[in-house]
């Protein structure tokens, strides 16, 4: 995976005087495919332009999409970064920590994803991602400003894609271990998309409330833990596929239970 797959999300910004510079300082760091979702102002406007400098490639192929779920298609991995503190099992790790582990996915697009300026993302938002990412700041003044923080990120990212190149050179000279790598790679390969894992939320969510498990009043929390519980476990596509034929079982098996009462 070179850095250059991976992802830039920007949640509905606002400012785009902080597109532009978000621009600029992907390519400064070799990223550049920004993704904008909902966008709140004109990002190819005169003040973002301005701000890209020569930077106003990146820009140009900026995708809008109006959804996170559409912005993180094709993605198996997503970090998300939020300036809170959540009472989540989760833990909120450094960039330094955490960035890497987009950059170990093999043939696949990943994304890192960033929240509004003025309240980040919400909730909902971040159960779209396995990793949460939390820049560390002073107490006095802890809120950064949005290209700030993508600037943080990029250069870790770009850092700890030098230092894998490196890696990598001095893995290629070692044919001893060429094949555990292989073995490896098979292995993430098969890691499901986050499109399709959700896909079996949507379905779960279905059944639990179905059955009276869930409540509408509640389903929306109920369903932030067993995402959470999912998302750490880096499902792989058969798994899910597992899991889902379980619920499919299930539902027959209501279905079949009511067909027989009426009888």
């Amino acid at each position: 995976m070179t850095i250059a797959g991976v992802k830039i999300i920007l949640v509905e910004p606002a400012g785009p005087l902080n597109v532009g510079s978000i621009a600029r300082v992907m390519k400064n760091f070799g990223l550049n495919e920004l993704v904008l979702v909902n966008p709140q102002c004109d990002p190819w406007g005169t003040q973002a332009r301005q701000m890209a400098v020569h930077a106003q490639d990146v820009l140009d192929a900026a995708v809008l999409v109006e959804t996170l779920p559409a912005a993180l298609q094709g993605c198996k991995r997503a970090i998300a970064t939020t300036g809170v503190v959540h009472d989540w099992d989760a833990p909120l790790e450094n960039p330094q920590t955490a960035l890497p582990w987009l950059l170990e996915e093999i043939g696949q697009p990943t994304a890192l994803i960033f929240g509004r300026e003025d309240r980040g993302l919400s909730n909902q938002e971040l159960n779209y991602a396995q990793r949460f990412v939390r820049i560390p700041t002073s107490s006095s003044y802890s809120s950064l400003n949005l290209a700030t923080a993508v600037a943080i990120c990029c250069y870790e990212l770009s850092l700890s894609h030098n230092t894998g190149k490196e890696d990598r050179e001095e893995f290629s000279a070692s044919p001893s271990l060429h094949l555990t790598a292989s073995s490896e790679n098979v292995a993430d390969s098969e890691i499901a998309s986050i499109e399709i894992v959700e896909g079996y939320y949507q379905q779960l969510e279905s059944l639990l409330l179905k059955i009276g498990y869930l409540h509408p009043h509640t389903a929306v929390s109920r369903m932030e833990k067993f995402r959470q519980l999912y998302n750490r476990t880096q499902l792989q596509k058969h798994e899910v596929a597992m899991l889902r034929g379980i619920l499919r079982q299930v539902e027959w098996a209501i279905s079949s239970h009511k067909n027989h009462e009426k009888l």
